[in-house]
């Protein structure tokens, strides 16, 4: 089991911090100090606190400012990073960003998106829910949903049935969070669904492969992560809302 972070994507509602530098690595902790750190700092460091020493991060939009933090992010965290390009990056959506990564899922992964702030406790939830099966979703089911959130209706004796943002909210059993337990097993199926899904619309987004999946009779499940404070960050009132958060772990 290895962590695998998406941060090919260009955030342009974050600019003007993401003129430069991919959504992934705008500062969060300390932004202004020496002891600055991103989502992708956050998120290596939950990999590495539940014991994974090895990291893939898909990278796309100003993949170069990554690149030259991949030492110092190794160093810092004590794992091996790989990097993964996404030649489309600033064209299509992230389901093929995830397909991009379909050797990285071979080996089976802790997902998280990017742009996710989430305290450790959330993989862990995911690491113990393993053996109920093998494609476990990280769902927020205390937050009061509205229309923009990742919604999901989840049977406990089915799984997942329907994966959103096209949903009234109180349909909804909770929201997707953008973390995603993927065993080695499920590798090929996700990636035939992933590459299905792209090819009939590029801007779709992997949460339309996991319906893919569903709807070829794939069990996809979910394990409630709890009352925890986590965010997207979208804008900058996220991202606000990003460093006011970060700071409790």
């Amino acid at each position: 089991m290895i962590g695998l972070i998406l941060a090919a994507g260009a955030g342009r509602r974050l600019r003007p911090y993401t003129d430069t530098l991919p959504k992934a690595l705008v500062p969060v902790i300390d932004p202004d100090g020496e002891d600055s750190r991103t989502v992708v700092d956050l998120t290596l460091a939950n990999f590495a606190e539940v014991g994974l020493t090895d990291a893939a991060i898909v990278v796309g939009y100003r993949k170069e400012a990554v690149y030259e933090r991949k030492e110092a992010l190794e160093r810092r965290y004590g794992v091996r990073l790989t990097l993964v390009e996404n030649d489309k990056a600033e064209e299509w959506n992230n389901a093929y960003s995830l397909w991009c990564a379909r050797d990285v899922i071979a080996e089976g992964v802790i997902l998280a998106n990017g742009d996710t702030v989430h305290p450790v406790s959330v993989e862990k939830t995911l690491l113990g829910a393993r053996g109920s099966g093998r494609i476990i979703l990280a769902l927020d089911t205390v937050k009061h949903l509205a229309d923009e959130e990742m919604k999901v209706v989840a049977d406990p004796e089915k799984g997942v049935q329907r994966i959103t943002k096209l949903m009234d909210p109180a349909e909804a059993t909770g929201e997707y969070i953008g973390v995603t337990l993927i065993e080695p097993e499920a590798a090929a199926d996700l990636a035939d669904a992933l590459r299905v899904t792209f090819e009939r619309d590029p801007q779709l987004y992997y949460e339309d492969g996991y319906q893919e999946l569903v709807d070829r009779g794939f069990r996809v499940d979910t394990a409630p992560i709890g009352d925890v404070s986590w965010v997207e960050i979208d804008n900058h009132d996220d991202l606000a809302r990003g460093r006011e958060i970060a700071c409790r772990y």
